[in-house]
């Protein structure tokens, strides 16, 4: 048995749950970093098969708040999740049981409620997030079919609870696929227990996709995409105030709570035979681990190429941040 006490205490004294609460309560209420458009998308990065019409279709509906300030911040993200959307609607029809996702920490969850009602079946969700708000959205189209909301941090899902809880019981031996969407970086660069504590949920073959914002070694050059990003894309729906008031409130935090590719590889690797990046625009990546190389395959297969312009690719994509040739014996 894994001792978490000290993370756990870790956790309840980081930013997400503390200096930068308010600003999380009133951005998933509506009441701030309301964009001055909704998020669109630029279809001709898209590809126009049926699920990924479906998927997006479906996503604008349902999106809240949270979403809607999230997607209009970091470049062509929602593209990205559209692609990722699709990609886990495909990879769960190539299975003959239904796929269990758990998606820790992302606002409202509705990628995941987007699949689960997609997948009619084939794919059952669990979101999570503190605020109450996200969770009113989450309901806001009344119970999902396949979909259910943990309203808690993730360090509070532990899997004693999943077990002894009557609505998440399902989920007790484990998700098939974990999404962590910049999440970690608002907690703590402590990337080695974060990581640990969610492999509790993870099935030994199961895959983890982490979305998320990285440091770069050379800062001029983290300095310049950001500039990008706010100039470039954050722009078209956000004030210049909004955006140096939110770079003030927030990513100063998070700054601090962010690892550069190469330290989030070293930890990688204690833990996972693969992982490959299949996303990046600007400071911003997915990466997909594994330590199931024919399910690693299978869903990166299913990934249509990335939704980007040129001018945000900053490499051949997707590519290979390490391959271990067997799995890992667990990390403690």
């Amino acid at each position: 048995m894994q001792d978490f006490s000290a993370f756990i205490e870790e956790c309840e004294r980081a930013p997400r749950l503390n200096e930068l609460a308010p600003f999380f309560s009133a951005t998933a209420a509506g009441h701030s970093g309301v964009p001055l458009r909704r998020p669109s998308l630029d279809l001709r990065l898209l590809p126009q098969d049926a699920t990924v019409k479906r998927f997006r279709a479906i996503h604008e509906l349902r999106q809240g708040p949270f979403d809607q300030h999230y997607l209009s911040s970091i470049p062509y993200r929602f593209e990205e999740e559209c692609r990722l959307g699709s990609a886990i609607l495909k990879f769960a029809k190539s299975r003959r049981k239904p796929l269990k996702l758990y998606s820790l920490g992302t606002a409202e969850g509705t990628m995941a409620r987007t699949v689960s009602e997609i997948g009619d079946g084939k794919i059952e969700s669990l979101s999570c997030s503190p605020n109450v708000e996200n969770q009113r959205s989450f309901y806001a189209y009344g119970v999902p079919p396949h979909a259910h909301f943990f309203h808690g941090p993730f360090h509070h899902l532990t899997p004693e609870h999943i077990h002894d809880t009557e609505d998440l019981c399902m989920f007790a031996d484990g998700f098939d696929l974990i999404l962590e969407d910049t999440t970690f970086q608002m907690y703590s660069p402590n990337r080695f227990d974060q990581i640990r504590f969610v492999l509790q949920h993870l099935r030994h073959d199961g895959i983890f996709v982490f979305v998320e914002k990285f440091l770069h070694d050379d800062e001029n050059e983290y300095r310049l995409r950001e500039r990008q990003k706010d100039f470039g894309f954050k722009a078209r729906y956000f004030s210049g105030t909004d955006i140096k008031s939110k770079e003030d409130a927030v990513l100063t935090h998070m700054d601090k709570n962010e690892v550069t590719l190469t330290d989030m590889a070293q930890v990688l690797k204690r833990f996972f035979a693969s992982c490959f990046v299949t996303w990046n625009s600007g400071n911003f990546y997915t990466l997909v681990a594994s330590n199931s190389s024919a399910n690693l395959e299978t869903f990166i297969s299913n990934l249509a190429g990335p939704a980007l312009p040129n001018e945000y690719i900053y490499a051949e994509l997707p590519y290979e941040l390490f391959s271990q040739g067997q799995a890992p014996k667990p990390a403690h």
